[in-house]
């Protein structure tokens, strides 16, 4: 396994690029309610819910979205579609804020509590939104897949000591998942990589890193890669993905042929990976039992184009 192609990526690529640029976050959604989940200081961060059409007094599925932008960029709208399907299929679907360094001058760790804030917060409000609190997931990409999976795979960085912040499930679009090396490795890491990390993580990498924290016990998992991803190489999905099973965890890794990072955003490509990776998610979902019937993401996709 070669680690300097990883992390010299993340270093020199758009993970961590231009950290002066401004970032505007939408106050809210058409068709979706926004509620303050955490004030910290002065700032108060939002999750825009987005429910299905048809009410019922049956509890509900949810699922929380963490946008990607290297823990310094990146806005909730990232993943306002993947709300509204899902909300479409029958879940309560959100798409949450979290500080990020170019608004907030915070580093990583920041990022990881905030994240196990809001699905504390989702549980904690989960009769009161008519959520079913032992079926949550949470979800997110690239940077904010990897604040997903450190909600279901670390131990620590809670703001607040009540109730649980770990997830049912997990779906991790393109995620940064080894932020350190790993024993055993063909090269060692590079020092001056290992330095860089640990500025913009705030802690030792090692602490925030998914592959190191595994262990018995991490939510049911789904990852979705692209296997020409050149910013968060596919190995290290694919090396996550066996310890979650040597650890005895269920997990899923389904990598997409020549395609790069945030290939699945909707409305790149014509929509070609948003299709293939939502149904690939609905189908994770459906064994689950978090969801029924088949997929309807063509019909979405097809609706959004009238």
């Amino acid at each position: 396994m070669k680690f300097t192609s990883l992390f010299a990526a993340l270093i020199a690529s758009s993970l961590f690029a231009n950290a002066a640029k401004k970032v505007s976050w939408p106050r809210g959604f058409e068709g979706a309610t926004t509620e303050i989940y955490k004030t910290i200081d002065d700032v108060e961060l939002r999750i825009h819910i987005f429910s299905p059409e048809i009410q019922s007094k049956k509890p509900k599925p949810a699922i929380v979205f963490f946008f990607g932008g290297g823990w310094k960029g990146g806005t909730p709208k990232q993943f306002e579609q993947h709300c509204r399907y899902l909300a479409s299929r029958g879940m309560i679907a959100m798409t949450a804020e979290y500080r990020i360094r170019n608004l907030h001058q915070t580093l990583a760790q920041a990022c990881v509590r905030d994240g196990k804030s809001a699905i504390r917060w989702v549980r904690a409000n989960s009769k009161r939104l008519g959520i079913d609190p032992n079926r949550i997931v949470a979800a997110g990409g690239s940077a904010g897949g990897h604040v997903a999976a450190c909600t279901g795979v670390l131990k620590g960085f809670e703001d607040e000591q009540t109730g649980s912040s770990r997830p049912n499930a997990m779906v991790l679009f393109n995620p940064a998942l080894v932020l350190a090396p790993i024993a055993g490795s063909e090269l060692p890491f590079p020092k001056d990589k290992m330095d860089e990390l640990t500025e913009r993580m705030g802690v030792a990498p090692k602490r925030l890193s998914p592959w190191h924290n595994v262990s018995k016990g991490v939510p049911p998992t789904l990852t979705l890669h692209g296997q020409a991803d050149t910013t968060v190489a596919f190995w290290t999905a694919r090396v996550f993905h066996e310890k979650m099973e040597t650890s005895g965890n269920r997990s899923e890794l389904a990598g997409f042929i020549d395609q790069p990072h945030g290939f699945f955003n909707f409305g790149k490509d014509e929509n070609k990976m948003f299709r293939a990776t939502v149904k690939r998610a609905d189908k994770f979902l459906i064994s689950l039992g978090y969801l029924k019937g088949s997929d309807s993401v063509d019909t979405f996709l097809n609706q959004k184009h009238k």
